[in-house]
């Protein structure tokens, strides 16, 4: 079997946000991957890690892990603002701590996922530039450059993923809940797009739920502390299928189990996070065939 599974911090509540929920301490949540059976995984939010590329490897390594990549939110909209340096210093860390995958998302330029800005047709080239740098960039460094759609960023809807699939040549991170939330069909766009996608963050999600931070009755906050992810399996997305399909194209990315979760306080030993984290892992495991 070529496919390969990791965790993500996040299915912890371990987040970039500030005023999130509580945040579980980094030894935890690598234990508890550790038990679940990952093998890797992302890097979670800057400072969730040590910052320096050995003691990130070290860290991982106490608890079995190796490194996978991570999420890096980057402002590509702005003709004023130059990403590269940024960029570049994380690749440094990413190229030394041996990762595979730098996930960009689109930001909107403020904190949270709860509002973005309209883009005018120039604004829009800017990035579609800025994403063509920066994917060549990463290349350089031996790191494959990935767009994420993601609710409250630039690349939200149905309409902004056609735009970035016909403006550039980036691949996708395929984010079965983000993508499903946004507007755009996870399922039509494995089974179309295939070739584009190159790494994958699987979450299942409450369409109920999903469909008052749709209306703007919750925030993208609200919506997450609702409950509007779930395991996979047990929600409104076909995460069967969609696996179903990139399988069948050949793919041989990562399968990064990543449930946005906000806990509230520190859980019990074997109670909190790692429930849902161990029901998604044991399906998508029993899809692939392990």
């Amino acid at each position: 079997m070529s496919a390969k599974i990791a965790g993500a911090p996040i299915s912890w509540g371990v987040i970039e946000v500030s005023g999130w929920g509580h945040q579980m301490s980094q030894d935890r949540v690598l234990s508890e991957m550790t038990q679940l059976g990952y093998s890797a995984c992302e890097f979670g939010p800057l400072g969730f890690l040590p910052i320096e590329a050995k003691a990130r490897v070290a860290t991982l390594r106490e608890h079995g892990l190796s490194a996978v990549g991570g999420f890096v939110p980057v402002l590509l909209h702005d003709e004023t603002h130059d990403p590269k340096p940024e960029i570049l210093a994380e690749l440094e860390v990413f190229e030394a701590a041996g990762a595979e995958v730098m996930v960009f998302a689109a930001s909107s330029g403020s904190e949270g996922y709860d509002s973005r800005p309209v883009l005018s047709d120039a604004q829009w080239q800017t990035l579609f530039t800025n994403l063509t740098e920066l994917e060549a960039l990463a290349a350089e460094y031996g790191i494959l450059a990935v767009l994420h759609p993601h609710m409250g960023t630039i690349i939200e809807s149905a309409e902004d993923v056609a735009r970035v699939l016909a403006g550039t040549s980036i691949g996708f991170c395929l984010d079965t809940g983000h993508m499903l939330i946004g507007g755009a069909d996870p399922v039509t766009f494995a089974r179309d797009h295939a070739n584009r996608v190159k790494h994958v963050h699987a979450k299942d999600v409450s369409l109920a739920l999903a469909n008052k931070v749709k209306s703007g009755e919750w925030t993208y906050y609200e919506g997450v502390a609702a409950g509007m992810y779930v395991p996979l399996g047990q929600g409104d997305v076909d995460v069967a299928e969609i696996v179903r399909s990139l399988e069948a194209a050949g793919f041989t990315g990562w399968y990064v189990l990543e449930q946005d979760f906000v806990v509230t306080a520190e859980p019990a030993a074997g109670e909190g996070p790692i429930i849902d984290a161990r029901a998604s892992v044991t399906y998508l495991r029993s899809l692939l065939g392990e």
